[in-house]
């Protein structure tokens, strides 16, 4: 038994296009670019949102750097609050009320602690009995509270023999 012949014509004329053929061809055609041109405009718009993404998350993004400044900018305005809060016009008034009676102290130097609302002076004297009596005015001070004579020191080296003394006190806040 054989096998039946089979012919295969390679060159044989092809149908010519219908019409039908035709119209779902430009049909196809015209689907795939409408298609293109959506995903075209999508991807335009994801690209948009992309952009707009990043430059939220950079606004938001905190700088290290710029924290640390800010926290030591934050210190330094509440040393200098601390600083303005300190009664400066009440505490010199009454330190020189004391020093009215006696012309004979002079104050060196007047250096506040914020924290712990004492005040350290240290100035000079003619001598020691002076130094004790302005100590004992200060004692009778609404603003200062304990005001102490923590040392006091005579000035050999001068041919005057100044009494150099350093006190400290406790300021009240006054309403």
């Amino acid at each position: 038994m054989s096998a039946p012949r089979i012919s295969v014509d390679f060159v044989a004329r092809r149908r010519p296009l219908s019409v039908g053929g035709t119209l779902l061809l430009l049909l196809g055609v015209a689907a795939a670019t409408a298609t293109y041109l959506e995903y075209r405009q999508v991807e335009a718009r994801r690209a948009g949102l992309e952009l707009r993404l990043q430059e939220v998350s950079h606004r938001n993004q905190r700088d290290p750097a710029q924290e640390r400044r800010a926290a030591a900018l934050g210190v330094e305005a509440g040393h200098i609050a601390a600083e303005l809060g300190t009664p400066w016009t009440s505490l010199l008034a009454e330190l020189e009320a004391a020093s009215r009676d006696s012309a004979e102290i002079a104050l060196l130097s007047v250096e506040p602690d914020h924290a712990k609302h004492y005040v350290r002076i240290t100035g000079e004297s003619r001598d020691l009995p002076l130094v004790l009596a302005y100590v004992q005015r200060l004692q009778a001070s609404t603003l200062l509270r304990y005001p102490m004579l923590e040392s006091h020191e005579v000035k050999a080296d001068d041919p005057q023999r100044p009494v150099r003394f350093a006190m400290t006190a406790e300021w009240r806040e006054l309403p």
